[in-house]
């Protein structure tokens, strides 16, 4: 049976995952209303992908968990959590009554997979592309049950990919798309680091063992 619910919404240019956490600065009045609205009473919001300066269809409903700061012109620093993906069915803006907009979305059914194998392997091209990139990856799991969504925004997506991957509702699809996409990126930034090394090379002495014909 298909879950439904009416929500207001939040479109950032940003792709939001559930159960990533997301801290925000409130600062236009009509979100000013949707997060007071939401302290209040408890109430959860969504956040729809904003790409190519349009709405786009999915996204993830969020809980405001933490209020860390509210200024005295009424902009606040919040804190947020990503709960479960949706699918707007109808959309309002703004939505009767408020500043902000709101719809009513699907809930989609999204399946975790702690016993994937692919969870090794991904880790492990991971820390190819950081070592390529020679920089700390600064990485905490704390659900393996949900491993891409903590993965997905470390190994150079773009967000219309993010996007993408947002809307593959099976874990191990998309483990599999995450691969994927390091099994295209890792070999160009090999090939990128075995040019930077000949440009390095240029200009200086050079030492070639003799030919043997």
């Amino acid at each position: 049976m298909m879950k439904t619910k009416f929500l207001p919404l939040f479109p950032l240019t940003l792709v939001a995952y559930p159960h990533e956490r997301i801290n925000l600065h409130i600062f236009e009045p009509r979100y000013q209303q949707l997060i007071t609205e939401c302290l209040e009473n408890g109430t959860t919001f969504g956040i729809p992908a904003f790409i190519n300066n349009q709405i786009q269809q999915y996204g993830t409903e969020m809980r405001v968990t933490n209020l860390r700061q509210r200024y005295d012109d009424g902009k606040m620093d919040i804190e947020t959590e990503g709960l479960e993906v949706f699918k707007i069915q109808r959309f309002e803006n703004p939505t009767k009554g408020k500043l902000y907009a709101a719809g009513d979305v699907e809930i989609l059914t999204i399946w975790g997979d702690p016993q994937s194998e692919l969870v090794a392997e991904l880790m492990t091209k991971v820390k190819i592309l950081y070592k390529l990139l020679q920089s700390e990856l600064k990485l905490r799991i704390t659900d393996y049950d949900y491993f891409s969504y903590q993965i997905a925004h470390k190994v150079g997506l773009s967000v219309e990919s993010e996007y993408e991957l947002l809307k593959i509702t099976s874990e191990k699809d998309r483990q599999r798309y995450l691969l994927k996409h390091l099994e295209k990126t890792i070999p160009v930034m090999e090939n990128m680091e075995a040019t930077k090394e000949r440009i390095r090379m240029n200009g200086h002495f050079k030492h070639f063992d003799p030919l043997n014909f």
